[in-house]
Formats: structure tokens, C-alpha cells, sequence
């Protein structure tokens, strides 16, 4: 099995693609029984060392329904200077440049360690990038003054050619002229109850296009000299200007933003003005800068309470609604609040511009209502508790991290196109993207996710953003694909790179083809039981969105049960016969953690927290699916060097330290000799070094993690029979119960019991085996 194990660790690593299935049925019939639908994990802007943008235009195959891009799974004609198009088999010229080619000498796009390859577009004008503030000053000065802080750290962190702009708002929204010559600080200021369309925007004030003239959707390509291309033109109005030139005012614009003028009665909440707000920003960038790559950036401390977007009134006696609340439909802002934040978000889309939403507020903020807005544009969301935490300033400043060339890690205005063999269709992708609605030979009528299209906008991609994209095999079952046939997919993503240019990265994969009545060995032994979870995770909280949660983990049950049957080998009505093939054997582990996630269970967490959670599943690449999914724990103690042990009550022992990484939170747990050592301070005494050592350890490795995550987890230290040690208890297999009796207070070596009536991992395994086998299943 190492041999297929390394076979996906390689393409994942070169071309960014992990699939459900490598070997792949020959026909619709025998695909429907593998159960796990056919799909990939597909990360646009996989980050490649080895990877450099070549200068010049792809080569497009000129029949028009297709369009596919030369790639080294082409039929090569060296003599005749012709390539035949592995989609559509349409036989193309070489452009007149590639006449010096060879079998020897090949262009970059045909040699097959360039799988994935990202070419220049050297024609191409691009606008410089717009980041656009929008800052919530209702909240206390202390927050206020952190947050301003992180603001002007901000601007230092900014490309200087940058545009930027500034709106704030609290009962009233003021849009912040810079550049003014006056010396004296303008703002225009709009009632927060009354929405204002693009078009009123512009004629209040005076807003003009941007003179390089970019259209909707890509940046147009004029014969423009190479030179000329990268070079910012003076923006046309006096609200969105060059950071170079107006560096100093606005940060002191931002030293001078004072809370929130507006009195607040006892008992009653802030006047808070979001939805007005983010309608002015979309709509300021719509005049201007269409089609252009920019990021609003939204940072709120409170629930929108008057006007378009509300989603709670201003008497504290009403509280924000709750999970129990929407299941009851008796949510009253709920509806119209959502409309307002989905219309909001499919017009930041269809320009290109991206949302990011940071809340930090001990209660909820409405991001329920506003999760489209990062969602449907791949902007960030953001939870803390504060402005003032080292979670909120560290994440902050991560969202502007350069790579080695020093250029910002991320893309705008980007677009996914996929092109198939004729053997596959389309059924859809889910991730934080937006249909384009083009259809092509490639769609399937079936749709999974945003289906109905070959093309997804991205508005902004970093190099960790993934699509799970799936498909369907529409090959009929009495039609043999040829021996050693091979299915073909192609992933064409062009967006503007972060240092000016435009870019087109192609990505061109392909699998064999296996029938499945007699070689149903090779189909099972291609497998990717890690992919497959990720992917039927993000398939269950898409329908988690619009069904009942006992429908949704009913699902997931018959699913697995389903696997099970179809590719366990075992004994009818025979429990202990049961066996799974080695590549199968974790993913009723990751199923048992997934129902037991923050991702289906909506107990103990607010909607805002359960809408978080879900924006990360949908967004991460595979290991950060994984570690959300089922959380990894390592084991500190005197025995030996720090090891990962099973997420067990079993591991939790008296003399170890664990350390577990759930993804949105590290955790530090001490067992109960190793508590009751450290608050003796042993660890000071020189005679103790190995257990200071000891101590330090996860300590250490627990801020490796806290540097690269983003966003920035919660850190967690605790210790047997501390309160935040149910963090760690809510997540491990409950293998020893207070309704089991023989571990619960038995030998030492049982762990530490933990407080549940869930059932525990072997116990669900037992269920699952029998109704594998059962007959009447």
C-alpha cells in the first residue's frame, strides 16, 4: 500500500490535488456503488519553490467549446509541429514561436514534472490592490485604542503602491476624505437607518471610475508595453488613495477616532450601523474599482441593532437569538438581515472584491446573518474575545505575511475553470467561492454544492485556500473505455498576483480507468481515506445549512454503513468476522469524531461559534481539515522522547503532560502528579532540571504551532480537575465512563474517567460491524 500512499503524497505536494479515488470505475453504475461520490481537494495557490511563472501566453486549443491549455499529457507531433488536445482530440498548430522545438528540447508546459504550471500574462493592466477599512467605533476606549493600534501597525505591513480607504461608523457611517489639501480632516456622514444604492453614492460624492479602465470580471489585456503595465494611475476620487501618499494622515485620522458619540441609555445597547456600512463600502468600490482586487476589511464589536442588516433590537432584555431560537422560528431579525448580507456579498463578488469580517465581542455579533459575506467572496472571518488579545493582533498582522520574494501571500479577483474528459461531468465544488453560471459540455445536471457551472470566482485566495470539487462518471455501463485509457481534469485558476500581475496557473491531472465487475482489487486499493473524510465533512455541513441535524448525521451513518458493506470483507450476520483493508481502516474514526464535532453538534456553542467553525472546514486544505475533524494529542513524560498517543481517556495519565491541537485551540494539560510537582515549584530547584525540562517542552512546541496557524488558535493551559479541562475531555473517545465499570475507578492505567453518556468509539465500531454484516441491512 506504501506504493499508492506515496503515490497521492507526491501529487498533493506538486500539483496540490488529492482525489477520493485514484483508480477510477469505467462506468456511472459501478461509480454510484463506491459510495464516497468521486471528488478532489484542490488548492489553487499550493505553494511551489520549484514553480516559476514562465513569461509568456498559454497555448489554447482552437476549437471554441473547449479551450483547453497545453499540458505534457498531449499527443506531440515534433515533426509536423501539431499537439492533439487530450479533451476534445482536436488536432492544433504550434504558434510560431515553439518552431525550434525538439523531443530534446521541450517547452516547460510539456515536460510532466510541470503537471502544474503558472504562466505570466504579460499584457495585462492591474490596478494596484485596495484594502478598505470599515471600523465599528461603538465599543469601549480601551478596545477602541487596541484596535487602532493594530490599524496604523497595519499600514507599515501594506505594499506602498496599496490603495486605501477608511469608513466608520456607529449610529451614523462617515466616510473619510483623504488627500485633502486643506490640512483640515472631511468626512461625509450618512443616517444609519436608510440603505443608499451605488448609484446614489456616486451622486453624493462625486465618484468616478478608475482611469485604467477594468471592466467586470478579469482585467482587460490592450497592448499595453510590459513596462507600463505595473504602474499605478492616480485614483479618481478623494476617499481611496495612494498609501504612499497619504501614509501619515491616515494614521492620523486613526489616532483621532474617538468612541462612538451617541449616548446609550441604561439598559439599552449601541446604535450600531453594519449593514449601512458594508452597503456603502461595497457600493463605494463598485463605483470605482470594478473588477479590481480588494479586500474590505470589517472589524466589529457589537450585533448590528438599526437599520438594513439588523439582527437584534437595542433593549438588552432581548437577547440575540439562539440555536433553540431558529430551530423554533423564532428568530425576528433573522430572515431579512440574511437577504440583506447575501445581496451585499453576491455584488462584492461579481466585482471581485473581497469581505473579511473580524468580530471580537464576548457576546455574538451576527455573524450567522453575515456569513455569506465571506463566504461567497473567500474573505476572512475572525472570532476573539477582544481587540486587545494577542489572538486578534496576531492573527491581523498574519493576514499580511509576504513570501521569499517578499510580495504579500495572496491572491485577488481570481476564477477556477475545470475542464474534463467527456467519460466525467461537473457535479459542483463547495468552498468559499461563487458560481460564475457558465455552463459547458462539462456540467452534470446533478448538482453537489454550487454546481450548474464549470467556473467559480474566488475573490481573494491565500496559499491554503481549497475547493472540494466533485464529479460524476456519466460513461455508460456497456460503453469499455480502451485498455490503459485515462481520465483527464483541468484546473485553470487566473487571478492577480499580489505583485501586479496577472497570472494563470494550469494544473492538468489524469487517472486510470478500472472496471470495476472484475478489478474491483485496484479500484478499493486507490482509496484516500483522508481526502474522502474531509470531503464527506464538507458535503454534511452544506446540508447541515438546510436540513435537520439528526437528518444530516443519519445520513452520514447510512453512508459509512454503506462503505462498510460495499468493501469490508466478512461473514454474513457474523459481527466478529468483520474486517476493513488497511486504507480504509481510520476512516470510521474520522466519521465517530466528525459526529461528535462542533461541525454537526450545535449544543454549547452559539450560532455565531458553530458559523466559524463551519467557514474553516469549508476553507483549509487537507492536514488542517484533519486536525479539526479529529484533533491531534501528543504525550510529554520521563519515559521517552514526545509521542502521539490515541485522543483516549486512556492517555490521560497522572504523570504526563499532553498537548492538543484542535485547530482553533492548543491546549496544555498536566496530569495530576505532574500539577501537584509544578505548584510545589519543583521545577526551580537545580536538583529538578530534567522536570523543568519537561514542563518546557510542549510549552515550546506548542508556540511552533501558535507562529504559523492562521488564524491564530487559542491557547489553553491547564490541569487534572481544572475547569478549561473540559476542552480536552468534550474531545476524546470516552472509553472510560462513569457507566463503565470496570475502567471507572479501576487500575491506574485506565485514564482518567470522563462525565458522559456518549457512547465511546468501541462501542460504535461494535454497532457499525453489526449492521455491516447483517443480512436484512
Amino acid at each position: 500500500m506504501s506504493t499508492y500512499a506515496e503515490f497521492i503524497e507526491q501529487q498533493e505536494s506538486r500539483d496540490g490535488v488529492r482525489f477520493s479515488w485514484n483508480v477510477w470505475p469505467s462506468s456511472k453504475l459501478e461509480a454510484t456503488r463506491l459510495v464516497v461520490p468521486l471528488g478532489c481537494l484542490f488548492t489553487p495557490l499550493k505553494e511551489r519553490l520549484d514553480l516559476p511563472p514562465i513569461q509568456y501566453d498559454p497555448v489554447l486549443c482552437t476549437r471554441n467549446t473547449c479551450r483547453a491549455i497545453l499540458n505534457p499529457l498531449c499527443q506531440v507531433d515534433y515533426r509536423a509541429k501539431f499537439w492533439v488536445c487530450n479533451f476534445c482530440f482536436q488536432r492544433n498548430p504550434f504558434p510560431q514561436q515553439y518552431a525550434a522545438m525538439t523531443e530534446t528540447c521541450q517547452p516547460a508546459e510539456l515536460i510532466p514534472q510541470f503537471s502544474t504550471i503558472e504562466y505570466t500574462i504579460m499584457r495585462a493592466t492591474v490596478p494596484p490592490p485596495i484594502f478598505l477599512y470599515v471600523i465599528d467605533t461603538c465599543m469601549d476606549v480601551e478596545e477602541l485604542g487596541s484596535l487602532k493600534e493594530s490599524l496604523q501597525l497595519s499600514l507599515s505591513l501594506l505594499p506602498s503602491n496599496a490603495l486605501i480607504g477608511l469608513i466608520t461608523f456607529g449610529k451614523m457611517v462617515s466616510v473619510h476624505e483623504l488627500g485633502g489639501q486643506t490640512g483640515c480632516a472631511k468626512s461625509y456622514v450618512f443616517r444609519g437607518t436608510k440603505d443608499i444604492s451605488a448609484k446614489q453614492l456616486q451622486e453624493m460624492l462625486g465618484l468616478t471610475r478608475y482611469a485604467g479602465g477594468v471592466g467586470q470580471g478579469q482585467p482587460q489585456q490592450p497592448g499595453v508595453p510590459p513596462g507600463q503595465a505595473q504602474r499605478p494611475q492616480q485614483p479618481a476620487n478623494r476617499f481611496l488613495q495612494l498609501l504612499s501618499s497619504v501614509d501619515m494622515q491616515v494614521t492620523d485620522l486613526l489616532g483621532e477616532l474617538q468612541r462612538d458619540p451617541w449616548g446609550v441609555p441604561q439598559g439599552k445597547r449601541s446604535l450600531r450601523s453594519t449593514g449601512v456600512a458594508l452597503s456603502i463600502a461595497v457600493g463605494l468600490l463598485d463605483c470605482c474599482f470594478p473588477g479590481a482586487g480588494s479586500r474590505i476589511m470589517v472589524f466589529i464589536n457589537g450585533p448590528c441593532s438599526q437599520g438594513p442588516g439588523q439582527v437584534v433590537n437595542d433593549d438588552l432584555k432581548q437577547p440575540i437569538r439562539s440555536h433553540h431560537d431558529i430551530e423554533k422560528d423564532n428568530a425576528k431579525y433573522l430572515k431579512k438581515a440574511v437577504k440583506h448580507y447575501e445581496a451585499l456579498a453576491e455584488r462584492a463578488a461579481s466585482s471581485g472584491h473581497a469581505i473579511d469580517i473580524y468580530s471580537c465581542a464576548l457576546d455574538q455579533t451576527g455573524l450567522l446573518e453575515m456569513k455569506s459575506c465571506c463566504n461567497t467572496t473567500g474573505g476572512h472571518m475572525v472570532m476573539g474575545d477582544s481587540f486587545n488579545s494577542s489572538l486578534f493582533k496576531q492573527t491581523f498582522q498574519r493576514v499580511y505575511n509576504r513570501n521569499e520574494h517578499g510580495e504579500l501571500r495572496m491572491g485577488f479577483n481570481a476564477s477556477v475553470e475545470v475542464k474534463t474528459s467527456r467519460e466525467l461531468k461537473i457535479n459542483g465544488a463547495i468552498g468559499a467561492c461563487v458560481s460564475l453560471g457558465i455552463k459547458s459540455s462539462s456540467v452534470s445536471e446533478t448538482e453537489m454544492g454550487l454546481g450548474g457551472t464549470c467556473q467559480w470566482k474566488i475573490c481573494t485566495l491565500n496559499p491554503n485556500a481549497t475547493l472540494g470539487i466533485f464529479f460524476e462518471i456519466v460513461n455508460q455501463h456497456g460503453a469499455p473505455i480502451p485498455q490503459g485509457g485515462r481520465g483527464c481534469i483541468q484546473f485553470i485558476t487566473q487571478y492577480q498576483h499580489s505583485s501586479g500581475q496577472q497570472r494563470v496557473r494550469v494544473t492538468t491531472v489524469a487517472r486510470n480507468w478500472a472496471d470495476a465487475t472484475s478489478n474491483i482489487y485496484h479500484i478499493s486499493a486507490g482509496f484516500d481515506q483522508e481526502c474522502s473524510a474531509v470531503l464527506m465533512a464538507r458535503l454534511a455541513v452544506f446540508r447541515a445549512e438546510s436540513d435537520e441535524g439528526t437528518d444530516v448525521l443519519r445520513w452520514v451513518d447510512r453512508m459509512l454503513i454503506r462503505l462498510c458493506q460495499k468493501f469490508g470483507e466478512y461473514s454474513k450476520d457474523d459481527p466478529g468476522s468483520f474486517r476493513l483493508p488497511e486504507n480504509y481502516t481510520l476512516y470510521p474514526q474520522f466519521i465517530f469524531h466528525l459526529r461528535r464535532s462542533q461541525f454537526l453538534q450545535v449544543f454549547n456553542n452559539s450560532p455565531d461559534e458553530t458559523t466559524f467553525y463551519r467557514h474553516m472546514l469549508n476553507r483549509e486544505d487537507l492536514t488542517q481539515s484533519l486536525i479539526m475533524i479529529q484533533p491531534i494529542l501528543y504525550s510529554y513524560s520521563f519515559n521517552g522522547p514526545p509521542e502521539p498517543v490515541l485522543l483516549d481517556t486512556s492517555s490521560i495519565q497522572a504523570d504526563r503532560i499532553l498537548l492538543m491541537d484542535t485547530f482553533f485551540q492548543i491546549l496544555i494539560f498536566h496530569g495530576e502528579t505532574i500539577a501537584q510537582w509544578r505548584a510545589q515549584r519543583f521545577q526551580d530547584l537545580p536538583e529538578y532540571e530534567n522536570f523543568k525540562q519537561l514542563l518546557e517542552a510542549p510549552v515550546t512546541d506548542a508556540q511552533d504551532i501558535l507562529q504559523s496557524r492562521f488564524p491564530m488558535p487559542r491557547y489553553i493551559d491547564t490541569e487534572q480537575g481544572g475547569s478549561q479541562a473540559r476542552f480536552l475531555l468534550s474531545k476524546v473517545n470516552p472509553s472510560n465512563t462513569h457507566n463503565n465499570p470496570y475502567a471507572y475507578g479501576g487500575d491506574a492505567s485506565g485514564g482518567a474517567p470522563v462525565l458522559t453518556d456518549d457512547v465511546s468509539l468501541q462501542v460504535f465500531m461494535d454497532h457499525l460491524k453489526k449492521l455491516a454484516v447483517s443480512s436484512t441491512a
